[in-house]
């Protein structure tokens, strides 16, 4: 389906407060610079319109929170939505995922979300999938060796292939995954659903979660 183009929202992003044009000049310096403090620093990559995110930053005040969006008519819902209701631990950047090691140093985020990915179904474009081998590896290089990896799906291949990935991995082991989330207590405990999530349960279809984490090379 063809992303529908909001005019103006280029110039929004530009000049929106709470998101951050110049990334790459706060590489190493995240807390410091933009949030003053020494907390932990989650990222959440393709955020949509944030209802996730956002509302984990509202539970979790003594928690940085970063959501990246690449499209900017995709980022306007959510950071109209927040300017209304602003929190000092939430920021946004509109930036290409595959950009991650320009902006983050190593061992600066404690925990990447990732939360129903587009799937990218055709096989000559699977290296576009946010669960690819290219794409962990990215997420190796900035994430903490006690950090966390948490992906959500409605897409059963999707999922199989993110399951495949991991397992085949040198960078990442498998922590806990379930096919059914929301019969899974023991990982749906305080889980904040995304506008997909309510939709897709409201629907009835099963939602698909794994945890991964970081292996220790050293």
């Amino acid at each position: 389906m063809r992303l529908r183009n909001i005019p103006g929202a280029d110039e929004y992003i530009a000049n929106c407060e709470y998101v951050i044009n110049d990334p790459t000049d706060y590489k190493g310096l995240w807390n410091k610079e933009i949030f003053s403090n020494s907390n932990s620093l989650h990222i959440e990559i393709g955020m949509g319109k944030g209802q996730f995110i956002t509302q984990m930053a509202a539970n979790n005040p003594d928690i940085n929170y970063l959501g990246i969006e690449k499209y900017s008519s995709v980022l306007l819902r959510a950071a109209t939505k927040f300017e209304k209701k602003p929190l000092d631990n939430l920021r946004f950047l509109c930036v290409d995922a595959r950009k991650l090691t320009d902006i983050f140093d190593k061992n600066e985020i404690n925990r990447i979300y990732l939360n129903f990915s587009d799937p990218w179904p055709k096989d000559r474009h699977a290296k576009r999938r946010l669960t690819s081998p290219i794409f962990l590896e990215l997420y190796s290089e900035i994430i903490r060796e006690d950090g966390l990896l948490e992906f959500k799906t409605d897409n059963t291949n999707l999922f199989d292939y993110s399951i495949m990935t991991i397992d085949e991995s040198s960078l990442w082991e498998m922590c806990n995954y379930t096919y059914d989330l929301h019969n899974e207590p023991s990982m749906n405990e305080g889980n904040i659903m995304t506008e997909y999530e309510e939709k897709f349960v409201g629907q009835g279809n099963p939602i698909h979660k794994l945890i991964a984490k970081p292996i220790n090379n050293n």
